[in-house]
């Protein structure tokens, strides 16, 4: 069994409903690394069922929101807050090295190879070049980088989504 997965999150049904699709999506190319998505206790027991038949493992974690309605009116996206929950995925000791993966990600080919990248690797933002696109990244679980981020994410003005 690898000691590497892919992560993604699902805060809610519709949320999971593209976890499924990233599964599905990791599945269809053949990966061999383990599947988890991360969900709060906001979906409905169905959909929980439905995403225990597609990953590897299912973790229920708690939300965690930014609260800075100021700047994430300025993407006109308020529902960013609660990407700041991704952040649980440091908590995910089992594992060696894993991928985060939003839940708005379809795979098109083999993407294992990013398993080779060092930790922390990730894409600038288009948008925001001083900031890293946390829709696709590399990291290596640890509870001591947890709570650095969570402590660093509480500061005023630090991050607004995630």
């Amino acid at each position: 069994m690898s000691s590497e997965a892919f992560v993604t999150l699902a805060t809610n049904d519709g949320y999971a409903l593209g976890a499924l699709v990233v599964a599905q999506s990791l599945r269809k190319v053949g990966t061999q690394r383990r599947l988890v998505v991360m969900i709060s206790k906001n979906l409905s027991d169905l959909m929980k069922r439905t995403l225990e038949t597609s990953f590897d493992e299912v973790v229920i974690v708690e939300e965690l929101d930014s609260h800075d309605i100021e700047n994430l009116s300025l993407l006109s996206r308020p529902e960013l807050g609660v990407t700041f929950t991704k952040i649980n995925c440091w908590l995910l000791e089992k594992y060696s090295k894993c991928v985060f993966l939003d839940a708005d990600i379809l795979v098109l080919r083999d993407i294992d190879d990013l398993f080779q990248r060092e930790e922390f690797s990730a894409a600038p933002d288009a948008g925001w070049p001083d900031c890293f696109n946390s829709g696709v990244f590399v990291y290596r679980p640890s509870k001591d980088t947890f709570r650095k981020l969570v402590q660093f994410a509480t500061q005023q003005h630090a991050s607004f989504d995630g």
